[in-house]
């Protein structure tokens, strides 16, 4: 594990975001709020926040951080046709958008980036049963602020 102890604390903030591609029809079940297993975005984030506290658990040289705030946000992509509308359902993509902020001696993107997995694993767990064909990724880190490496932002694809 990193020595942070001669580190000073600063004020970090991490944003990781996820894609979850599913049909068309899951997309609408999601929308309207008639999941069997109940209202999947609410699920996924809090689950998305409680895997953010959970972080040094799971990944095991991870420093253990006091979380001071986390923001789980969902959003609805543009759908795709495919180029065979009669043969092939339309596609929806979901964002999830993960935003992590502490005061401490380390970073928070792996949190950030745990929270969007869980996030989106959420979604799938919950949908599962009317689309196995949910596909997740990627998963990465858009932006970070705070700490003696500075600031990150993705360049745009």
């Amino acid at each position: 594990m990193v020595d942070v102890s001669e580190k000073p604390i600063s004020v970090r903030v991490a944003i990781a975001s996820c894609l979850i591609r599913m049909r068309g029809e899951t997309a609408a079940a999601i929308q309207a709020n008639v999941a069997s297993k109940g209202d999947v975005l609410a699920v996924a984030r809090l689950a998305g926040i409680s895997a953010t506290k959970q972080t040094a658990s799971l990944i095991p040289l991870c420093h253990s951080i006091p979380i001071e705030k986390v923001s789980v946000d969902f959003e609805f992509l543009a759908d795709e046709q495919s180029d065979s509308p009669d043969t092939a359902p339309t596609y929806s993509t979901l964002l999830c958008r993960v935003e992590v902020r502490t005061s401490a001696k380390t970073g928070v993107e792996m949190e950030a980036m745990t929270g969007a997995s869980i996030a989106g694993l959420t979604v799938y767990d919950m949908m599962k049963s009317v689309d196995r064909q949910m596909e997740i990724g990627p998963i990465r880190l858009e932006s970070k602020s705070g700490g003696k490496s500075g600031n990150f932002s993705r360049e745009p694809n």
